[in-house]
């Protein structure tokens, strides 16, 4: 059994003491008390690191308060978020000396801005079959009228025939409806992939098919619509007018359905994945 990831191997957390020798109120870290917390748990580093997907050297070093690794605030809130809820704590209190040690809550990050680029991308238009329908009844038309003027400089004998085949002479009027079926709109069968979704706004299903993955998700205005733990087969589902902005704590376990419609990015487990998508994702193309 290697040292550091037994329950058993970790020291004994040892009260504080003030410069004039009193003894004072004890405050673990954020990182001691989820060592803390993981211990009394009867949990090693590698269990927490299994149930959270977040990766071991990230559990070490957080326990450790070394927070460089996670790559940023946001993301180190996240991970202490998955690692208290893990280990059977509040992570709040957690969360509040975190920001009291780094200088309050930080301020949110704009989208990247390849997301910004497809929120603006100008919306793709399909034929105008309107116009293409009415050229075809246009020359249907005349057509015809071509038909019955030649058929009026004919001789009397002409005449007579065309009078007994008159049934038959307006035969070529006939074929309007098809040219008209033929010039019908087609539905684009681009849309057929998202037609489950309602086509003014933007829906995002997040389903936890891989393990539990912290998540949070806001919409255009940066209202929160959901913030916690998504346990291994739940779903949630969001909707917002233009845009849904997601923060995934364990991308790897998760599958994202966008307008109706798979996404197929590889993400890779423990990976933390910050998303904006809208109305016009996944791309039609």
């Amino acid at each position: 059994m290697s040292i550091g990831n037994s329950p058993e191997g970790d020291p004994p957390f040892e009260d504080g003491r003030s410069e004039d020798g009193h003894e004072e109120e004890a405050r673990p870290s954020v990182g001691r008390a989820l060592q803390q917390a993981r211990i009394a748990a009867g949990l090693t580093v590698d269990d927490v690191s299994g149930v959270t997907r977040v990766r071991i050297a990230i559990v070490h070093a957080i326990e450790a308060d070394d927070f460089t690794p996670c790559g940023g605030d946001v993301y180190a809130r996240g991970h202490i978020r998955t690692l208290a809820k893990a280990v059977h704590i509040d992570p709040v209190p957690l969360l509040a000396r975190y920001d009291d040690d780094h200088g309050g809550r930080p301020a949110p990050t704009p989208a990247a801005p390849l997301f910004e680029a497809e929120r603006i991308r100008p919306e793709r238009r399909g034929p105008n079959w309107t116009a293409a329908m009415v050229a075809a009844i246009v020359a249907v038309v005349g057509f015809v009228g071509f038909t019955a003027f030649k058929g009026g400089d004919s001789d009397s004998g002409a005449n007579a025939v065309a009078q007994g085949a008159s049934p038959s002479a307006s035969k070529p009027a006939k074929p309007t409806p098809s040219n008209t079926d033929s010039a019908t709109p087609k539905s684009d069968p681009s849309d057929s992939a998202i037609a489950a979704a309602p086509q003014d706004k933007v829906t995002v299903q997040v389903s936890a098919v891989d393990g539990r993955s912290w998540i949070s998700a806001k919409d255009h205005n940066g209202r929160m619509l959901f913030d916690g733990l998504l346990k291994k087969g739940e779903s949630k589902t969001f909707q917002d007018s233009s845009k849904v902005n997601l923060i995934l704590g364990d991308a790897g376990a998760i599958q994202l359905y966008v307008n109706g419609k798979k996404i197929e990015d590889d993400f890779q487990p423990g990976a933390v994945e910050r998303l904006t998508y809208t109305k016009g994702d996944p791309e039609v193309g």
